[in-house]
Parts: C-alpha cells; sequence; structure tokens
C-alpha cells in the first residue's frame, strides 16, 4: 500500500509516488491507452456504435491523464492535487460529452455493426484488463495516484459493457443496447470525476492547514 496517512513520512511517500515501478507502470498505461483511442475512435464511427465512441474518448482523457500522472510524481502533495483535479474535471467532460453523443443516436436511432463492437471490445478488454491489474496495488495511494486506478478500472467495466452492448444489438436487431450502455459509462464517468475531484479538493484543504515546514514537502 502506497503510504497516503499521517504516519508516513512525506520523504517515503514522495520516494514511493517516484518509483521506478510507478513510473514504468503509468508509461504501460498510457502507451495502452493511446493505442486503444485510436483503434476505437476509428471503429466506434465505422461502426456507427455510441458505446465505443464513449470508450474511446475515455481512452483520449485517459492517456492525458496519464501523462500529467508521469509529469507530477514525486512532487509536493499539493502539485499531486491540482493534478488530480485537472484529470477529475476533465473526466467530468468527457463523460457530459459521451452523453451529449448517446443522445444524438438515441434521436437518429442509429444500428451499429455488432461484430465490429464485439471484437474491438475483446480486444480492448484483454489488454486493459493487465493495465488494471498492474494498477490494482495503487488504488489507495493520494487523489493523483487514486485517480489513475479509477481511470484504469473505469475502462476495463467500459469494455465489458461495450461487449454486452453488441450481443444486444446483435440480439435485437435495435441500437437500444448500444445507447443504453453508453449512458451507463456517461454515468460512471462523472462518479469517477467527482470521486477524484472531491478526495484532490480534500488534499488541498489538508496541505492548506498543515504546518508550513510539513506543507513545503
Amino acid at each position: 500500500m502506497a503510504c497516503c496517512h499521517d504516519s508516513c513520512s512525506p520523504a517515503t511517500s514522495a520516494a514511493a509516488l517516484n518509483s521506478p515501478r510507478w513510473r514504468r507502470t503509468l508509461r504501460i498505461a498510457l502507451a495502452v491507452n493511446a493505442t486503444l483511442f485510436v483503434a476505437e475512435i476509428v471503429a466506434g464511427v465505422a461502426a456507427g456504435s455510441a458505446s465505443l465512441q464513449a470508450d474511446a474518448l475515455d481512452f483520449f482523457g485517459d492517456s492525458a491523464n496519464y501523462a500529467i500522472s508521469l509529469g507530477v510524481a514525486g512532487m509536493a502533495l499539493a502539485w499531486r492535487a491540482r493534478a488530480a483535479l485537472v484529470k477529475g474535471g476533465t473526466l467530468i467532460v468527457f463523460a457530459l460529452w459521451v452523453l451529449g453523443c448517446t443522445a444524438w443516436h438515441t434521436f437518429h436511432s442509429t444500428l451499429p455493426q455488432a461484430e465490429m463492437m464485439g471484437a474491438v471490445g475483446i480486444a480492448a478488454l484483454v489488454a486493459n484488463g493487465g493495465v488494471a491489474l498492474m494498477l490494482y496495488r495503487f488504488r489507495t495511494g493520494d487523489a493523483n495516484m487514486r485517480s489513475v486506478w479509477i481511470c484504469s478500472r473505469n475502462d476495463a467495466i467500459g469494455n465489458c459493457a461495450v461487449l454486452f452492448a453488441a450481443v444486444g444489438v446483435f440480439g435485437t436487431g435495435t441500437g437500444w443496447p448500444d445507447v443504453i450502455v453508453a449512458a451507463v459509462m456517461g454515468g460512471l464517468g462523472l462518479w469517477g470525476g467527482w470521486q477524484i475531484v472531491g478526495q484532490a479538493r480534500g488534499e488541498l484543504r489538508s496541505e492548506a492547514a498543515a504546518p508550513m515546514g510539513v506543507a513545503a514537502e
């Protein structure tokens, strides 16, 4: 477990957050998410799938988030919390975009290609499942570290949801399973974003209330 309690020394916490293992995990997560973003946005547009496009935009946001996490690894808690605020806000914005896209597909009654949805969903789940397992040990860290875990967790859940949507579209011959799953993914993104923002704001308040010598670490 990463040091995130009062009993852990600031130096130990900073060392853990700047460890080679943490940085290596972030680089792998960044590469996987950037690749999957390109693959899913192309497949989502080609297949006319709201859930694939929602998943693709989530990958884009996560790629940016992982890049920010790499940039602030080892910095003071206040900087990591500010980065988490940016990431949480980004997640909320993308979630709202997903909900808007879902409404558009609902209005136009689009029928996505279930076979392409399923194939891309399986590939994304395998890749994201591996990333989620690597990040699991960091899930109890500070807001910045926890936000990375939440993004990874949401991705794996989203991949499973896309597969369910593909099965539903194939079985019913309608686009309703696709838009329902996309709406759920948008709601999950909003929830995750609020979690990150809430913890980051709490850490900033704690940092501001700490003695000056401690806050400067």
